[in-house]
């Protein structure tokens, strides 16, 4: 025990005087004796990973559906990705790289089927019953949903984790302050959960044209136009006249991907400075967000953006999947409403439960259903509508 205390404590006096320090955590909402072998952003990231809906997020898609083929992102495999950006990031500013990991690879935990599509048509299902928003629904997972521990509901994630899940917010996520009011709607996050937040949004956009070139939504000579591709595309083609043009693309995203890292983090090391950050209260009382992209950056990172949401995102391959995928997510959600009998054996159990104590209202099943089909992967909730609408289908 001495050793371990002595690993943590050597490797916690090398963090920047701003980092988040396991000393700095707020505890969790059930106490529980501290791990001799692990520090409690570790806790958080192991229990996040032996998590039933991590394992999910494995069939769950960002833009293409799961069965269009085995080359495309997972929100797993993005996960992941964040989670190894975050680290690099966390590393160069010397921060607590557990923490940043912890909150990457749990952001995407509440996510639907579907992708955003899901996420929309749920949403849209719930607005008479609370709406859907996946980073509420990621807190309800380690919070409640999760049943692993015999002494307490959810994964008893420490504050700061849980904290860098609410308030994590990008063009398709807005942290909701029913949820937000619990973690001080007023004080920013950690600096590690500030680079989980950023971390995803260079992940995705950078892997999207992978993705999207690798399904031929995406040509060369429309992404030249961009001038971020183009910058580092003319160096790769400099530096490997030889090698084919999908591994030029390879090396360009990759070359992308480090630009922004580095421009993270000179960008908020400047911010710091300009800011007089000499603790980690001071980043809690700064009045906004400390992690960002330069402004430069930001405007070639709007860009980029804007060019995936025209050509991407809008492609009518994707626009074709997501109507169905919308149709499937509120014909499922709109059967179990009319007919709550058929959900399965758990969410029976659910509702038994509810009724037990005179709280099964409307609200309260619409949330169990919703529950039960954000937990579903894509391939699940395709043979899910096939057993509910197909006579031929086993029920």
């Amino acid at each position: 025990m001495a050793e371990i205390l002595m690993s943590e404590n050597a490797y916690e006096s090398t963090l920047a005087p701003y980092a988040c320090r396991t000393s700095c955590s707020r505890g969790r909402v059930y106490d529980e004796p501290e791990s001799e072998h692990r520090n409690p952003y570790q806790r958080d990231r192991d229990r996040i990973i032996h998590a039933t809906a991590f394992r999910r997020l494995e069939y769950k898609t960002q833009v293409f559906v799961n069965h269009e083929g085995d080359h495309y992102r997972t929100r797993l495999t993005h996960s992941i990705e964040v989670a190894q950006i975050a680290r690099s990031i966390c590393r160069s500013m010397r921060l607590h790289e557990d923490l940043a990991e912890a909150v990457a690879l749990a952001h995407d935990l509440g996510h639907t089927p579907f992708g955003h599509s899901g996420q929309d048509a749920l949403n849209e299902a719930m607005k008479d019953y609370g709406g859907f928003e996946h980073n509420r629904q990621s807190l309800r997972i380690v919070e409640k949903l999760e049943h692993k521990y015999a002494a307490f509901p959810g994964l008893n994630l420490s504050y700061e984790t849980r904290e860098g899940i609410v308030k994590h917010h990008s063009a398709y996520d807005t942290p909701a302050n029913q949820d937000m009011a619990r973690f001080n709607l007023h004080e920013q996050p950690a600096l590690e959960s500030q680079i989980g937040n950023l971390a995803d949004e260079i992940a995705y956009n950078n892997h999207d044209i992978d993705d999207g070139y690798r399904a031929g939504m995406l040509a060369i000579k429309d992404l030249l136009k961009l001038e971020l591709f183009g910058r580092f595309y003319t160096q790769v083609e400099h530096d490997f006249p030889q090698v084919s043009e999908r591994l030029k693309v390879n090396e360009t995203v990759r070359h992308m991907i480090n630009f922004l890292i580095v421009d993270v983090v000179e960008e908020t090391d400047r911010r710091i400075r300009d800011a007089s950050i000499a603790n980690f209260n001071d980043v809690r009382s700064a009045a906004t967000p400390l992690v960002g992209f330069s402004r430069s950056a930001k405007k070639l990172n709007g860009e980029l953006k804007k060019f995936l949401y025209k050509n991407m995102y809008r492609h009518y391959r994707v626009a074709r999947m997501a109507n169905k995928a919308e149709r499937v997510i509120r014909e499922i959600f709109d059967t179990y409403m009319q007919n709550p009998a058929m959900l399965p054996h758990h969410q029976q159990q659910e509702m038994a439960t509810a009724r037990s104590s005179d709280s099964l209202s409307q609200q309260r099943l619409a949330r169990i259903i919703a529950d039960y089909i954000a937990g579903m992967t894509d391939r699940y909730a395709l043979e899910e509508h096939e057993r509910l609408f197909n006579i031929n289908s086993r029920p």
